[in-house]
């Protein structure tokens, strides 16, 4: 049987309430099963929670369905890859130690079939946008993850959540594509592909399934959001594709 390659982004689990999100935790885990006989790796790339804080002794309520799923298809044998987005930057080794998924905390560049992508979830990637590049810095220094930490559990994911209740996902904006030139990931694509060649760049974070053409050889993909598209992508060998899940009722 054919094994292909999927990833997923922006899953936004806890927004914008718990039972819609819910719902959503259904849909993924019902697209998790269904990949599940064809998939040898998946990429989680990012913002699969909409808030996420590792505190020593406490485990954040809820997604445990999702967690469940995830640890068995590690079990199988199913390599998997955690990004850290800007909604969940605060994983540590949890996830590791619990189900077996190897956390990464920037860009990855890996190979796979002769085909050579580059990954990352998106955030305080090129041009502009310098308030959030400023938090992100703040967001991870250890000294403030130290500080947030040693506030009780119940003050901390308080701030948490009403600092969630006005993301991006909780006010579902509606995204529209700028143009080719005006899409910053692609454009930052663009600047990585002037030193070094890559068949795919593979982001999240738009919130908008794009596939742009960079060139002959190099393509830039997002795969979107599961608040609205249900999208991902899927390598087979040879080319990736978005794909969109609709599962049956």
């Amino acid at each position: 049987m054919t094994k292909n390659i999927y990833f997923a982004s922006d899953f936004h689990l806890g927004s914008p309430n718990y039972e819609e999100s819910r719902l959503r935790e259904d849909r993924i885990v019902k697209w998790l099963d269904w990949i599940t006989p064809t998939c040898s790796e998946l990429f989680l790339m990012g913002d699969v929670f909409d808030f996420w804080f590792e505190y020593k002794y406490v485990v954040p309520k809820g997604f445990v369905r999702l967690q469940g799923k995830l640890a068995k298809m590690a079990d199988s044998g199913i390599k998997i890859y955690f990004f850290k987005g800007n909604h969940d930057m605060w994983v540590k080794d949890y996830f590791t130690k619990e189900i077996g998924m190897q956390i990464v905390n920037d860009e990855l560049v890996i190979e796979r079939n002769g085909k050579k992508f580059y990954l990352h979830h998106g955030d305080g990637l090129g041009p502009g946008d310098k308030k959030y590049k400023f938090l992100r810095k703040v967001f991870r220094n250890p000294v403030c993850q130290w500080l947030f930490g040693i506030l009780p559990a119940s003050i901390g994911m308080g701030i948490a959540n009403g600092w969630s209740a006005h993301s991006r996902a909780a006010s579902k904006t509606e995204e529209v594509f700028l143009g080719e030139e005006k899409e910053w990931l692609a454009v930052y694509a663009k600047e990585q592909l002037e030193k070094q060649h890559f068949d795919y760049f593979v982001f999240g974070h738009r919130h908008l399934p794009l596939e742009i053409k960079l060139s002959d050889r190099s393509t830039y993909v997002n795969i979107g959001e599961w608040l609205n598209y249900q999208s991902y992508g899927l390598f087979d060998g040879e080319q990736l594709r978005l794909e969109y899940f609709t599962p049956n009722p």
